[in-house]
């Protein structure tokens, strides 16, 4: 009996081409990507202008925000017509647990239809973007969130879609001589609940990327490629401006299993779009 998850697992295979490469399971290095939320105010603004920008920079892959049912206020169809438009793919899109407030959408609430519409356009992976200060907690409460996302990524599993989660720096506070983080990746099966790991906010806590990908070979297929400034303050600035080594990083790319990585810089200095063209232009150079 083909039923409706069957179905969308099926058409989304077949219909992958509108938004996710060729090579599925292969990091490829001719995708440089974007996460929108670096040019969220544009987004808001005028969708189909910034993703046209977007795409006359360079980047031919981005990654989303999906909020109550929608892609930046469009229907997934709608969105993923957009994104063909301008040879953009979209293998990946950010949400919300949702335990703070019955939003739509959210891990908690309604991820059975955010799951569906995901599958639908042929997105390959759906992250938990962030824990707000009252998602957070004890270790064991970190304990209760790796059971919700192992059910999250059991979900996303039978419609052919990979769920991840997206580190910040307060998961490395410890607690009892332990990490959240490892109490997350000690918790979750490894093949329900991959990383998409934030290269800034491991560095801000002070944490080694490399001996994180060594210690969970397979574990990390999407990353965060944000640099940070050489001041004391530590912010934010365009990929190759700043103190991380990404060379080195990226020679680890197969231990990571990484598929794609997404260029994000939360606050520019000035026009977001000025320093994406920057952060790309040293990306073409250097790293791919």
């Amino acid at each position: 009996m083909t039923t409706r998850r069957s179905f969308l697992k099926t058409s989304a295979l077949l219909s992958a081409g509108i938004l996710v490469a060729p090579k599925l399971f292969a990091y490829d290095k001719k995708y440089i990507g974007l996460q929108l939320y670096t040019v969220r105010d544009a987004m808001g603004k005028d969708v189909a202008g910034t993703l046209a920008k977007v795409a006359e920079i360079g980047y031919n892959s981005v990654e989303a925000g999906y909020s109550d049912g929608k892609y930046y206020g469009l229907d997934p169809k709608a969105f993923a017509a957009l994104l063909k438009q301008n040879n953009l793919i979209m293998p990946s899109s950010h949400y919300r647990l949702g335990e703070d407030g019955p939003v739509a959408g959210t891990i908690l609430n309604g991820w059975d239809k955010a799951v569906d519409d995901a599958a639908s356009i042929g997105q390959k992976y759906m992250v938990c973007a962030w824990l707000s200060p009252k998602e957070r907690g004890s270790l064991d409460h970190y304990k209760k969130l790796a059971e919700d996302f192992n059910k999250a990524g059991e979900t996303c599993k039978k419609a052919g879609v990979q769920f991840c989660y997206h580190n910040h720096d307060f998961e490395f506070i410890q607690e009892d001589g332990k990490y959240p983080y490892e109490t997350l990746l000690d918790n979750t099966d490894k093949n329900l609940v991959k990383m998409e790991i934030d290269l800034y906010w491991l560095t801000k806590a002070n944490q080694d990327p490399i001996a994180l990908i060594e210690k969970h070979p397979g574990r990390f297929p999407l990353w965060h490629a944000k640099d940070m400034d050489k001041t004391e303050k530590k912010m934010f600035t365009e990929v190759g401006n700043g103190i991380i080594d990404f060379k080195k990083i990226f020679t680890k790319a197969n231990t990571a299993g990484l598929k794609y990585f997404f260029v994000e810089q939360d606050i520019c200095p000035g026009n977001p779009f000025d320093s994406i063209t920057q952060s790309i232009t040293y990306i073409k150079k250097n790293l791919v």
